[in-house]
């Protein structure tokens, strides 16, 4: 019984996780589907769409985007439904949480050093944070907080989309180098994940 349970166990870690992905992944592309084909069917004689097309088209207008944000006035345009969202009672938790996140795993106002190790004294048990704050920036709420010489540092927590923010020194801080969005995906699966340490050559 115990080799069965086991064998059952390792099957499940290796197939979930490729259910789980390729479900996701096929409930995004059906949204795009259903969103954009008629949009696109509108366009284009209904002859001549191929499905897929829908998805090839949400691609390029996220690249048209992506691009359009090196202008100020683009910028300022693709912000205003954000700011209208984070304006409106209930959506604004859901959708500054979601923001957050996104822009965290792209390393978004990240520094190549944003990701470190938090040694608290006395202790000798170490953290690994992400630096999401300086001291000393004028007109940031968060930095006026912190004198000069202290990080503002978000500590991830395993198997849970979650954390803390600490306000420490920085000598009780040592660099890592890692890439936050790799630190997260460490730390989330307690350190038994597969990310692996960036070599320089």
């Amino acid at each position: 019984m115990k080799i069965i349970a086991k064998s059952l166990a390792k099957g499940l870690a290796i197939i979930l996780p490729l259910v789980i992905t390729i479900e996701l992944i096929r409930w995004l592309l059906t949204t795009i589907e259903t969103w954009l084909a008629p949009v696109l069917q509108l366009v284009l004689a209904l002859e001549w769409y191929i499905p897929g097309m829908a998805t090839a088209a949400f691609i390029l207008i996220c690249i048209a985007i992506g691009y359009s944000v090196r202008w100020q006035g683009f910028a300022w345009l693709w912000e205003v439904p954000g700011r209208i969202l984070m304006k409106l009672p209930g959506t604004k938790q859901v959708y500054g949480i979601i923001q957050d996140m996104m822009e965290v795993m792209s390393g978004k106002n990240f520094a190549d050093e944003s990701v470190v190790l938090v040694q608290l004294p006395p202790s000798e048990v170490a953290l690994i944070g992400i630096v999401t704050k300086k001291g000393g920036i004028a007109g940031d709420k968060m930095s006026s907080l912190m004198n000069e010489d202290q990080l503002a540092v978000f500590i991830p927590m395993a198997y849970n989309i979650g954390g803390y923010t600490i306000i420490v020194p920085r000598s009780c801080t040592t660099n890592i180098e890692m890439k936050p969005a790799e630190a997260l995906q460490l730390v989330l699966s307690g350190g038994l994940g597969s990310a692996k340490m960036a070599t320089k050559e």
